[in-house]
Formats: structure tokens, C-alpha cells, sequence
């Protein structure tokens, strides 16, 4: 188990830099669609789901997060915690182009994690909202972002397993094939 003092935040950085792009790669998403980050800063750094999150933790890797989808015109949206029914933390201008319904909550760490609080605090105009349907997504430390993907999730593999002691799971989304055997679908 890793203590937080243990943590190498330049490493985890890196490493989420190197998941987001294999992700990116892997998805080829269209600019302004969107992608869920999921993400325990507990299971991080090796504590129990919900139990040890870390603000300044979050913070750091939220300026990855958001500098990365940035730079691609994608919409970054953060899941919160079990405590808020996984309702997500949205941008603001997200909320403006669909047709998302806000819901009232400030996410806190100790409800709607630490990850969540961040993204309330830093993204522009944060709101939340309890369903969105992204196209691709990012689960650091398996807090179960699949309720938001749009249907085909389709995993994808990363160079990174791990982000300290969370593991990872990565998914892009697809169209549905329809027609059966005789149908023909673009490559």
C-alpha cells in the first residue's frame, strides 16, 4: 500500500498523460464530444474506494485531465461518487449546447469525491447533471462510469495498467451494427 506522503505526482502525472492519449488515439473522437473521467484518488493511493480522497491529489491530475481534452476540443465531464448517485460535474457551456438538466448539489471529498469537488471548483461555469450518454471514458480505480457511455462501449488498451494503485479501464463508444449478415458497414 502506498501512503499519500509516498505519492509521485510528476510520475502520476505522466502516466495520466500517456492513458489520455492512448484513449485519444484509440477513440478518434470528433471535437465537442465528450468524455467521463471517473477517477478515487483513495484507490490511488492505495486505500479503499471512498475512503482517504485527496483534494490536492485531484487538482493535480484534474489540470491534466482538462489541459489534455482541452487541447482537443473535447468536453471533459467528472463522475461523482456513489454519495451523489455518480451524478456528473459538467462545463458549463456543455449544459448550454444539449439538453442536460442541471441538478442542485455542490459536490464535497466526502461526497461526490474529491475528483468532483475539483472539477465543481475549476471547471469554467461548473454545473452538474445526473446522466449524460459520452463517448468515451476514463474509470481510475473501477468506480463504474459505464452508466454514462453511450451504447458500444468498446474497451480500449492502454501503456498504462495503473495510475499508482488504481487500476484503469478505458472505453470508446461505437454505433450500434445494424442489419445482419448482409448488411455492409464502413471500415
Amino acid at each position: 500500500m502506498v501512503s499519500e506522503n509516498d505519492v509521485d505526482i510528476k510520475q502520476l502525472k505522466s502516466d495520466l498523460s500517456l492513458a489520455l492519449e492512448d484513449l485519444l488515439s484509440a477513440a478518434e473522437l470528433d471535437r465537442e464530444d465528450v468524455m467521463v473521467i471517473g477517477c478515487s484518488t483513495s484507490e490511488i493511493i492505495g486505500e479503499k474506494i471512498g475512503k482517504a480522497s485527496n483534494l490536492e491529489l485531484a487538482e493535480e491530475l484534474f489540470s491534466v485531465i482538462k489541459n489534455k481534452l482541452e487541447a482537443e476540443e473535447i468536453y471533459p465531464v467528472f463522475q461523482c461518487c456513489e454519495h451523489l448517485n455518480r451524478a456528473l460535474v459538467v462545463p458549463g457551456e456543455l449544459l448550454a449546447n444539449s439538453d442536460l438538466e442541471k441538478v442542485t448539489v455542490i459536490p464535497a471529498p466526502d461526497a461526490g469525491g474529491a475528483m468532483g469537488a475539483a472539477a465543481y471548483e475549476k471547471l469554467d461555469e461548473a454545473v452538474v447533471v445526473e446522466s449524460i450518454r459520452a463517448d468515451a471514458g476514463l474509470d481510475i480505480g473501477d468506480t463504474l462510469i459505464g452508466m454514462h457511455l453511450k451504447e458500444v462501449a468498446v474497451p480500449v488498451r492502454s501503456r498504462v495498467i495503473k495510475l499508482g494503485e488504481a487500476h484503469i479501464t478505458m472505453a470508446r463508444t461505437r454505433p450500434r451494427l445494424i442489419g445482419g449478415q448482409r448488411a455492409r458497414y464502413p471500415s
